[in-house]
């Protein structure tokens, strides 16, 4: 088998643990802890990452030559991803991946801002269409708008800002040091949002956010055992396009992550019966061609390559 298809099996593989991941976050996300999950998350992900650099006789870094940028990165990560779980209490799995595959929408113009990249005509009709894909998905009127819809949109900006300062530091920060970067972030402001939530410093004041108080939980086997497997999926997904990039080409690999798309209708309609409309199919369509094809045209071009990695 070559290197390229194994790459593409580690990717497909990937992203059919990430789609149990979501499916067990939205099952238990209302009755447990959103922060609970996000540090669990990442103390799987650290001690997985930390025994695959020891057998791998890799060193092992946790600091950052770029510490105000790691810390920035960390929160970024956190908070952007804290979002995205609270979005599907209230929209589809599907619609939600969807909104947070307009990232490499982001990363380009971001490039353009920041990294100074220059982008021509292909890539912008791309971006357009992939806008467009975002409307027909969340439908903005003035009438009756689920706000929802916009908290997977800032997880992929925060993404992306992300994705684009990791760039200004891969010249001294390996992808594993920038890996634990985001753990440490999680763990740590997962930990002091529960803090503060506990000395009441931190009380949602919507009744639809009253959920985020929820207690941290060690005893009920119908919360506690769905977290732990969320940690597991959650880590072996990372650990499986990690992998993927470091056998697979990112041409190869990159545009298949998008069948993430496709498990997410799956899941979302055999365990939610969820069936997005009609509108929401056609917009789903445009961010997968949007994202390919910026994909495409990106490493054509030899510009800057995003992926969902850390997921």
């Amino acid at each position: 088998m070559s290197e390229d298809r194994y790459g593409i099996l580690l990717i497909l593989l990937g992203m059919s643990f990430f789609s149990v991941q979501d499916v067990l976050i939205k099952l238990i996300i209302i009755e447990s802890s959103v922060f609970q999950i996000m540090v669990f998350r990442a103390f799987f992900g650290s001690v997985i990452l930390i025994l695959f650099l020891y057998f791998t006789n890799r060193e092992i870094k946790f600091g950052s030559h770029y510490p105000v940028i790691a810390i920035v990165r960390g929160v970024l990560f956190f908070f952007g991803f804290s979002l995205f779980y609270i979005s599907i209490t209230k929209i589809t799995l599907a619609e939600a991946n969807a909104l947070f595959f307009v990232n490499p929408i982001f990363v380009t113009i971001l490039s353009v801002l920041f990294l100074k990249n220059t982008i021509g005509l292909h890539r912008i009709g791309a971006i357009i269409f992939g806008l467009i894909g975002t409307l027909l998905i969340v439908k903005p009127t003035f009438t009756d708008f689920n706000w929802y819809m916009l908290l997977p949109l800032l997880t992929a900006i925060s993404y992306s800002i992300g994705m684009t300062l990791s760039k200004f530091t891969s010249d001294k920060d390996n992808s594993f040091q920038q890996s634990f970067h985001l753990y440490l972030g999680s763990m740590f402001f997962g930990l002091l949002t529960t803090f503060t939530k506990e000395i009441g410093f931190f009380n949602p004041l919507y009744e639809e956010f009253q959920f985020l108080n929820n207690n941290w939980e060690f005893t009920n086997p119908s919360l506690f055992m769905p977290m732990i497997l969320i940690a597991i999926t959650g880590t072996i997904g990372i650990f499986c396009l990690v992998s993927a990039y470091r056998v697979g080409s990112p041409q190869a690999n990159a545009p298949f992550e998008y069948v993430l798309l496709v498990f997410s209708l799956i899941s979302g309609y055999l365990v939610f019966s969820e069936v997005p409309d009609a509108l929401s199919f056609a917009g789903i369509f445009l961010i997968i061609f949007s994202g390919v094809y910026i994909f495409i045209r990106e490493n054509i071009n030899n510009n800057l390559v995003t992926s969902i990695r850390n997921r």
